[in-house]
């Protein structure tokens, strides 16, 4: 499969390259995904943002729904192998393109995970979580959640028993846009800053 088009932001030479994909409903150039990947490329990161087939479709006037898991994996192993001489490489994304890379991030030995809303199950389906993976996952990795993501709370992920690789950064009264709510004393912007800094800290740290 060959690797899709991609967005770059950033000094090409950076000593860290981002990759990160869009979750299942937005672009890769949607607001959020905008904000994440200039907010870390001013930090001196390099971020590249790909589509999956079905949402490149959109270009061409048509959009299906998402492709199917073996499509989404396989575009992840392409984009991967077209960074192949990025000096450090670390994978994510939003939602679903945050869980299609955590499925490939040990096998394919990026240097580390980076999940922005993480899908940890269904909305109102705590008990069929998909963390199978994450509980032995090994490739160091920073989940940033919103403590009212439907797909995911604090009070569900204390109990899933992650690898002790993954660390967890809550974003106040964020839903799974990070998007708290108006009472709550917090805006979307200052939630998505906090999440950027939390992601600038974990590459900087060294994953």
């Amino acid at each position: 499969m060959p690797a899709p088009a991609t967005i770059d932001d950033g000094p090409s030479d950076a000593p860290v390259t981002l990759v990160l994909a869009h979750g299942a409903g937005a672009p890769m150039d949607s607001p959020f995904m905008d904000a994440f990947a200039t907010g870390l490329a001013a930090a001196g990161l390099r971020i590249v943002r790909f589509e999956f087939p079905y949402m490149a479709a959109r270009h061409e006037g048509r959009r299906p729904g998402p492709d199917r898991e073996r499509v989404l994996l396989d575009t992840w192993r392409a984009v991967v192998a077209s960074l192949a001489s990025a000096r450090t490489l670390v994978i994510g994304g939003k939602s679903m393109g945050g869980r299609m890379a955590s499925m490939v991030a040990d096998e394919l030995g990026v240097a580390g995970l980076v999940c922005l809303g993480y899908p940890f199950h269904a909305p109102g389906r705590p008990d069929r979580p998909r963390i199978a993976h994450l509980q032995a996952l090994v490739t160091p990795a920073l989940i940033v959640q919103g403590t009212r993501d439907p797909f995911g709370s604090p009070e569900d992920v204390a109990g899933y028993g992650l690898s002790n690789s993954i660390a967890l950064h809550w974003l106040p009264d964020g839903d799974h846009d990070f998007k708290p709510r108006s009472g709550s004393g917090r805006t979307q912007k200052q939630n998505w800053d906090e999440g950027i800094s939390a992601v600038q800290s974990f590459l900087r740290e060294g994953p």
